[in-house]
């Protein structure tokens, strides 16, 4: 009966991972950003699409990968529902994020291109009274009553809360709940979401052809409008942590809490759900992310007005996905990876 039972589990685990409507291994890539998603779907070859709850998934074969592409909408609920879709209805390897995201740390520019090794989701939260440790459990700190954990620093000690001007506002960030196949059935409480080593690697490597003028600078006669430019070369920069959250950061305050406090390099809304539901499933995953401006930003800055309207926010992003493809398809030929363009 044991031998009997050790088949039967080891017939399973064989399985690949189930998919209701296409089984070609393939790489996922969700956008955020509608443009963006556009002009890689424009580059793609055997284009099909299928539409999951008016959802449009478009597969085909991109810089020699197979792939499927899908728009995800603005917001965490959204891209934590496209992604799960995605990996439900097509057999995905590896998934994709990219978009257009907001600056945290003030070094960086309009136009830069970030790829995280990590993304988190501060605003989960605990939200207090004071900036006293909260006792719901009855000890400092202490949440597990709740199923709950706070955050806490490298130090062990509970992260410090959100504090504005005028005082203190209770907010304290939290661990985020994952189960999975691995950690079942208990779970585990986790802050950072690390991106697939192997996926970051490539992307270190990569010297992607970042513009500081958007293809429609040009004029019909092919002179470049020099107020359609950024003023500072994009520079594409690998490492560091990204942070996502339901909120539209525009709070300066916030901005300076999370660089001070986690040391982010950029928030936006979608990239932190995909990872979890991505650690769910146990699919690698890594995100590129193209800065607009700096989060919270009191002054106005032309430059990310020139960014959409020139078209250099999408231009660059798809310049950075379809570099990565090309080098991954060299570099870690897979099922997904193929030398033609059958789709």
């Amino acid at each position: 009966m044991a031998c009997v039972l050790m088949l039967i589990a080891t017939s399973a685990t064989a399985q690949p991972r189930r998919c209701l409507s296409d089984c070609t291994p393939r790489i996922g890539i969700v956008s955020a950003f509608g443009a963006e998603a556009d002009l890689l779907i424009a580059q793609a070859t055997s284009k099909r699409t299928l539409t999951v709850n008016g959802k449009r998934f478009t597969t085909g074969v991109l810089r020699g990968n197979r792939v499927v592409i899908v728009l995800s909408g603005v917001s965490m609920v959204n891209a934590a529902l496209v992604t799960q879709q995605l990996i439900d209805h097509f057999r995905i390897e590896r998934l994709v994020m990219s978009g257009i995201a907001g600056g945290i740390n003030p070094a960086h520019h309009v136009g830069d291109v970030l790829v995280p090794d990590r993304w988190a989701m501060p605003m989960e939260v605990y939200w207090s009274v004071d900036a006293s440790p909260p006792m719901a459990c009855g000890t400092p700190g202490d949440l597990s009553c709740l199923s709950m954990k706070l955050a806490t620093g490298v130090d062990g000690k509970t992260l410090p809360p959100f504090t504005l001007p005028g005082g203190p506002t209770g907010l304290f960030m939290r661990e985020s709940n994952l189960l999975n196949s691995a950690n079942a059935p208990q779970g585990e409480f986790r802050f950072d979401y690390p991106v697939d080593p192997v996926m970051l690697q490539v992307a270190r490597g990569l010297t992607p052809p970042l513009g500081r003028c958007g293809p429609r600078a040009k004029s019909a006669s092919g002179d470049v409008d020099p107020k359609q430019c950024v003023r500072e070369q994009p520079q594409f920069v690998v490492g560091g942590r990204g942070v996502s959250g339901t909120a539209f950061l525009a709070n300066p305050h916030y901005r300076a809490y999370l660089f001070e406090q986690l040391q982010a390099e950029t928030v936006d809304m979608e990239t932190a759900a995909l990872a979890h539901v991505a650690a769910s499933n146990g699919v690698p995953y890594i995100a590129f992310r193209s800065l607009s401006d700096l989060a919270g930003a009191s002054e106005f800055n032309t430059d990310v007005g020139v960014l959409f309207v020139s078209g250099l926010a999408e231009s660059n992003e798809a310049a950075v996905t379809l570099a990565f493809l090309e080098a991954w398809r060299k570099q870690h030929g897979s099922p997904s990876a193929i030398a033609t363009t059958k789709p």
